[in-house]
């Protein structure tokens, strides 16, 4: 008489290969829906929470189902296997938000002026929904930067002001960062520098024909060159987004002219969140250091 022998069927396997097809899927659906369709952030970050809880479920009932296979030989390690594969995605951007909110402080505002950061010349306001924050950076929050990002300064570079301005903008471009708004830091103090109304001479004619033509001065090719002519500095206000997940930062550019060099500080802030997971000071780092690298050769210390 033949022996058949009915393998034991793991019920945990099963349940998590669709736990983790159910995150998998949760989680695209939300980085598509950030990057796209205009999902906000706070709601990104609500459902990645949900989607890597749910991965973390499945992983733990993929290991149970294979722990059954080797000591029970229970059917379900092809289930436990694709779970593991399902839930790779979830729980990787997890473990990486999860170290860099522990590691790193919990700010949202970096500057590479830690004294006078670069007021914003319109400040950012975006509804927090869940995600609430500091109205603005604090001192301590300044400190907090100073000791996780050291290497974070500005650049002093031994060029004019219109020749670093044209990299800066350029660099801008190429980085992703779309300029909104730009003004001068403040107007000129000197009276001499101001258009005088000429008076009459005691030979001179009283009254001059209305009809003569006025010359007109020759305009720019772009509005912040008038501004460079008339004004000490420049700020350059702008926003951009990260590649892959679509994080929205906004970032202030200031240049200042002192003797014969041009000192650049960026400031960058995420638009949500108390916790920018260490991304602001990524983003004026890479900034800062393509602009090194486009004006390299005049770059001072």
């Amino acid at each position: 008489m033949a022996i058949r022998f009915d393998r034991p069927v793991s019920s945990a396997a099963r349940f998590s290969r669709r736990f983790g097809a159910f995150a998998l899927v949760l989680c695209l659906a939300a980085l598509v829906g950030h990057r796209f369709a205009g999902l906000a952030t706070p709601y990104l970050v609500l459902v990645l929470i949900v989607s890597a809880g749910f991965a973390l479920l499945a992983a733990l009932l993929a290991f149970a189902g294979l722990r059954s296979l080797w000591l029970t030989g229970a059917e379900g390690g092809l289930d436990a296997l694709k779970a593991l594969i399902f839930v790779a995605l979830p729980l990787a951007l997890g473990a990486i938000a999860a170290e860099r909110y522990f590691m790193l402080p919990a700010i949202y505002d970096v500057s590479t002026d830690l004294v006078s950061a670069p007021d914003w010349l319109k400040t950012p306001n975006a509804d927090q929904i869940w995600l609430k924050r500091p109205p603005a950076a604090t001192p301590e929050d300044r400190e907090k930067q100073l000791e996780a990002y050291p290497e974070l300064t500005g650049r002093r570079y031994d060029g004019a002001i219109d020749r670093v301005l044209q990299a800066v903008k350029k660099v801008a471009k190429q980085s992703g960062i779309r300029i909104t708004r730009a003004d001068g830091d403040d107007e000129p103090s000197d009276i001499d520098d101001r258009p005088v109304k000429p008076q009459p001479d005691d030979g001179a004619v009283a009254e001059a024909p209305e009809a003569v033509p006025i010359p007109t001065p020759r305009p720019y090719d772009d509005d912040v060159a008038q501004l460079i002519r008339r004004a000490n500095g420049v700020t350059l206000q702008g926003e951009t987004r990260t590649l892959v997940l679509g994080l929205r930062f906004d970032i202030v550019i200031r240049l200042r002219e002192e003797a014969e060099t041009t000192l650049v500080d960026v400031r960058v802030a995420s638009r949500y969140g108390p916790h920018d997971l260490g991304l602001s000071a990524d983003v004026a780092e890479d900034y800062l250091k393509a602009l090194d690298s486009e004006l390299l050769g005049i770059a001072g210390s």
